[in-house]
C-alpha cells in the first residue's frame, strides 16, 4: 500500500517559523519607534495649548512672556503634565515639554529626560513656531530627530 502524507512536515513548519521570525524582527523595532513618536506627539499637543496664550500675550504687549503664568497659563505642574510629559514650561516665549519616567506612565528610555521646545518667531505680525530655532535663545530640543514630528525634522 501507498503511504499518503497528511499534515505538515517538520521542514515546512520550520520554514513557517523562520518567516514569522523575520517578519517580527522587522515589525517590532518599527512598532517601538511608533510608540516613542506617539509619546513625543503628546508633548507637542501639550505645547500647542500654550501657543495661543503666548501669541495673545505677544499681540497685546509686543513682547513674549517671561513665564507661563504671565501669559495666563496654569502654574500647577499637574495641569501642564501628561502621561509621558512631566511638565510644560514657558520661558521668554519658548514652550518646552519635558519627558520623564516619573510621569504617570513612564516615557521611553530614548526620550527620558529629553525636551521638545517650540520657539516663537515674529514674521511681521504672524507668529510661527520652530522646534529647532534659536530665535529666542538656545534651543532645548534634544529628542532624537527620528522621533520628532515631520514639521520639526525639516527645520
Amino acid at each position: 500500500m501507498k503511504n499518503v502524507q497528511k499534515g505538515f512536515t517538520l521542514i515546512e513548519l520550520m520554514i513557517v517559523v523562520a518567516i514569522i521570525a523575520i517578519l517580527a524582527a522587522i515589525a517590532i523595532p518599527q512598532y517601538q519607534n511608533y510608540l516613542i513618536r506617539t509619546q513625543v506627539s503628546e508633548g507637542m499637543n501639550l505645547a500647542d495649548g500654550a501657543k495661543t496664550a503666548v501669541s495673545e500675550f505677544y499681540n497685546n504687549k509686543g513682547h513674549f512672556p517671561k513665564t507661563g503664568a504671565s501669559a495666563g497659563l496654569p502654574t500647577l505642574a499637574a495641569s501642564t503634565a501628561g502621561k509621558y510629559v512631566s511638565s510644560t514650561v514657558v520661558a521668554n516665549g519658548v514652550i518646552t515639554a519635558n519627558f520623564s519616567k516619573t510621569s504617570p506612565q513612564e516615557a521611553n528610555d530614548k526620550i527620558d529626560g529629553k525636551n521638545v521646545s517650540l520657539s516663537p518667531v515674529d514674521l511681521g505680525g504672524t507668529i510661527t513656531w520652530n522646534c529647532r530655532s534659536t530665535a529666542q535663545g538656545a534651543t532645548k530640543t534634544n529628542v532624537p530627530e527620528a522621533y520628532l514630528p515631520t514639521a520639526c525634522r525639516a527645520q
